[in-house]
């Protein structure tokens, strides 16, 4: 039976059937496609649908904008469950990529005061994309099994760095469009045909950035498998998640690697669109349970602090 309602941006791109199946709402972004207001994720329309369109709209070289989760649209969403006399948990994208959970934030002040009786817990995932929504699913589980928001909300605190995130793009023009990379690294990487690996870092607000390299795209794709082999926590018993902009065929590829290295449930979908614009069509990526990313900046500062010293010249 369910104790309280969970609720995530459209960020964490959960598929459609998981979405029914764990009754999760979602509050979805919005993006302007050539100055034409469209949500990022629609209740009563398959995404599938929805996520194609927009990544052909990306090649055809339209005018793509994205916009945050705005308070009151939060606040309209969730209203109802602490009307009812029931908790809420929602869950977001990490506050280093968006203001939606500085949104969240206000809303569940506002709304709290409203309702003193209901308790709303925001969670900055620090993550994005299947990132945060295998957060969501796993919170869903903990509900089923009677778990109160509150002590989900808990083991949130101990538990979300363990959800791992990398990806790889298929253009480099979409970094640069977004600022990460320069036009001049662009274009050597697109000639070098570089694809650069990307993760959630761990920052304690967590944050985009590099990590590796390879020489094309069957290299990246192996760069992946090889951060799952080494990273990945009792695969054969935990939900694996790939991401897509439009790449089936890669995403099938990836998955049958990933089964070959003991993953057994494997998630398959479309790369959500709240950030898709920032990573355009050709981008995979891999989210699984695995290693604290903590213990890696912890290891790292220790590092840094064991360095000698150098002296400027």
């Amino acid at each position: 039976m369910d104790t309280f309602d969970i609720f995530v941006d459209s960020s964490a791109n959960i598929p459609d059937e998981l979405i029914t199946k764990f009754n999760i709402s979602v509050i979805p972004y919005t993006c302007t496609v050539n100055g034409k207001e469209r949500l990022c994720y629609e209740k009563d329309t398959a995404f599938s649908v929805t996520a194609k369109k927009y990544y052909d709209d990306l090649r055809a070289g339209a005018d793509i904008k994205t916009s945050l989760v705005d308070k009151e649209r939060i606040k309209a969403a969730v209203e109802p469950t602490l009307k009812a006399g029931r908790d809420a948990l929602m869950l977001t994208i990490s506050s280093g990529v968006s203001g939606t959970n500085a949104q969240a934030n206000e809303a569940r002040k506002e709304l709290e005061e409203l309702y003193p009786n209901s308790k709303m817990y925001v969670f900055d995932s620090a993550n994005a994309g299947l990132g945060e929504g295998l957060q969501a699913l796993k919170v869903a589980d903990l509900r089923a099994l009677g778990e109160s928001a509150c002590s989900c909300y808990e083991w949130l605190k101990q538990n979300s760095y363990k959800f791992n995130s990398y990806f790889t793009v298929g253009d480099l023009k979409y970094l640069r469009r977004g600022g990460r990379i320069s036009a001049t690294l662009a274009i050597a990487g697109t000639i070098l045909n570089i694809k650069p690996i990307l993760k959630a870092d761990s920052g304690t607000v967590a944050k985009i950035s590099f990590c590796g390299k390879e020489r094309g795209r069957k290299k990246a794709i192996a760069a992946l498998v090889r951060y799952f082999k080494e990273r990945a926590v009792n695969p054969e018993s935990n939900t694996v998640a790939i991401a897509h902009a439009d790449c089936e065929e890669d995403a099938l590829e990836l998955a049958a690697m990933l089964r070959e290295n003991g993953a057994k449930d494997i998630i398959i979908e479309y790369y959500d669109l709240c950030t898709g614009s920032h990573v355009g069509p050709g981008t995979i990526a891999l989210f699984f349970y695995g290693k604290d990313r903590r213990t890696e900046y912890a290891a790292a500062e220790k590092a840094s602090m064991a360095a000698p010293a150098t002296r400027k010249i």
